[in-house]
């Protein structure tokens, strides 16, 4: 119980721009799974810190994602299995590595598509095919391939209610991003603009944080008027 509310409670740190408590609750988190011998949300416990780790330090956070999938074994959850693969995927696209995302991306389908086994924990409940579109178009993204990216992410965000305004608002920045790279400067800022819409007084730091830089890119955009609209906007 101590992990898992370790776990919880710094990604509430984590998602409101509170990192150092973040990292110190994920590394009390696995401490105690390890000492209870749950190797689950262990690795669990090291996804989470990679996933912290890789935006500072792109290499220790591959290294930690590598760790949480060491922790899989024959009887771990599929559902525990595909999101630590889908996390160590996003580490090694935000390090640039595209045969290693490709692999773990396809690990975390395998383990998805793996209907028996054991009981899945709660805490992988939210971990389907939608949330591996998610990831897989992020990951894309990163590894700018707009032309893979955008299909995942707008299959997957047909999937979402605006009542998920944080979620929403974060996954379409990085559609913003990926229309931005394929030259779509219009449907870029259509994107950027709803996101924009979305984060407004939604609780976690990262949607605005993510769309920052975007529009900063897009200012060189400016004469296109839907670009001018949307950064008066997000100015105002």
């Amino acid at each position: 119980m101590l992990a898992e509310q370790a776990q919880q409670a710094g990604w509430a740190a984590f998602d409101g721009g509170r990192e150092a408590d973040a990292t110190a609750l994920y590394q009390d988190s696995y401490a105690a799974a390890a000492e209870a011998g749950d190797t689950a949300l262990a690795g669990n416990a090291l996804a989470f810190l990679a996933y912290q780790t890789v935006s500072g330090d792109r290499h220790a956070g591959v290294e930690i994602a590598a760790r949480s999938c060491e922790t899989i074994g024959l009887d771990t959850p599929a559902g525990v299995r595909a999101l630590l693969h889908e996390r160590k995927a996003w580490a090694c696209a935000v390090a640039g590595l595209l045969s290693e995302t490709e692999r773990a991306l396809h690990d975390a389908n395998a383990a998805l598509n793996d209907v028996g086994g054991s009981p899945q924990p709660d805490w992988v409940a939210w971990v389907d095919h939608t949330e591996l579109k998610i990831m897989s178009g992020r990951c894309w993204t990163e590894l700018n391939r707009p032309l893979r990216a955008v299909p995942q992410l707008e299959n997957a965000l047909e999937q979402y209610d605006d009542s998920h305004a944080r979620d929403k608002a974060l996954y379409l920045s990085w559609l913003a991003d990926s229309y931005l790279c394929a030259g779509e400067i219009e449907q870029a800022a259509a994107v950027a603009d709803r996101a924009l819409d979305l984060c407004d007084g939604v609780a976690s730091v990262r949607p605005r944080r993510r769309l920052t830089p975007f529009l900063k890119r897009l200012d060189g955009h400016r004469g296109v008027s839907a670009v001018a609209t949307l950064l008066e906007k997000a100015a105002g």
